[in-house]
């Protein structure tokens, strides 16, 4: 299901960060509990959600996919997530893929732009237009994976974010020849209380209600929403849905702290 993305304070910090790292051609490694928005923050980024399908199934184009390019050209980032299973073989194979069809992408865009011409496409295999790579779940990277990455970092001059859980600095530690090239570490942290009010600000109104922090009622209910997902981003899209379900179920309009405690019944909600 497709969502507006909502920019908190965290996601502007990971901007800044993968700046950064894609500026200094660097390696970065950025690290958060479960569900506080590092991947959506990373898809936005590398404007991942325009460009999967496209990559991913490669199939014949359309009109509507100058965006993408464009999107693409502006991104100069590619996204990977190995998967639980993904030997160093396959992820030199996928990631060279993805690698490829993003440069070719951007040269479709630069050629439309008129940045490069026809002539110039003959030499495509010895250009690169990717800067960043960044790699999701990277706890899964095997250590043989690491230096698979590590030498493409150092051969093709290729910024690298690695994301994953906290210790994730200390797990990579343990590679010196991998941990010396860290330029930067980030920490993306769940949202503090004046973004959690701004998001929960957002969810009123796509409910056709308006909070007020001064109303006794209102004020039950963030701190409620509050004790319950701790700032966590997922947990908080999980539970909207299910607010929005008990209102229709029981026929309600307002969104009180009892909504909230049945909402919350429903989901399955561990701890980060």
């Amino acid at each position: 299901m497709s969502q507006r993305f909502i920019v908190t304070k965290e996601h502007r910090r990971f901007t800044e960060f993968a700046d950064a790292v894609r500026r200094g051609h660097t390696i970065g490694l950025c690290f958060g509990s479960a569900g506080v928005g590092r991947t959506l923050s990373a898809r936005r980024y590398a404007h991942w959600e325009k460009a999967y399908d496209l990559l991913t199934y490669w199939g014949p184009r359309a009109d509507s996919d100058a965006k993408i390019y464009a999107a693409l050209a502006r991104s100069r980032t590619v996204l990977y997530t190995p998967s639980v299973l993904t030997t160093p073989r396959v992820l030199k194979d996928e990631l060279a893929q993805a690698i490829t069809r993003t440069n070719i992408c951007i040269e479709q865009h630069l050629e439309a732009v008129g940045q490069i011409t026809p002539q110039t496409w003959g030499r495509r295999h010895g250009r690169n237009h990717v800067q960043l790579v960044i790699v999701d779940e990277s706890e899964r990277l095997r250590p043989t994976a690491l230096e698979l990455l590590r030498d493409r970092y150092d051969r093709d001059n290729i910024a690298l974010i690695l994301i994953g859980m906290p210790g994730l600095e200390k797990q990579f530690s343990h590679y010196p020849q991998f941990y010396s090239r860290v330029g930067f570490a980030h920490q993306y942290r769940p949202l503090g209380t004046d973004e959690l009010l701004f998001v929960l600000q957002r969810h009123w109104r796509s409910l056709g209600k308006t909070l007020d922090p001064e109303d006794f009622t209102d004020a039950q209910a963030i701190a409620s929403i509050t004790r319950i997902t701790r700032g966590n981003f997922r947990l908080l899209e999980r539970l909207f849905p299910q607010i929005e379900r008990v209102l229709k179920i029981n026929e309600l309009d307002t969104i009180t702290n009892d909504v909230i405690e049945a909402a919350a019944s429903t989901l399955v909600i561990g701890t980060t």
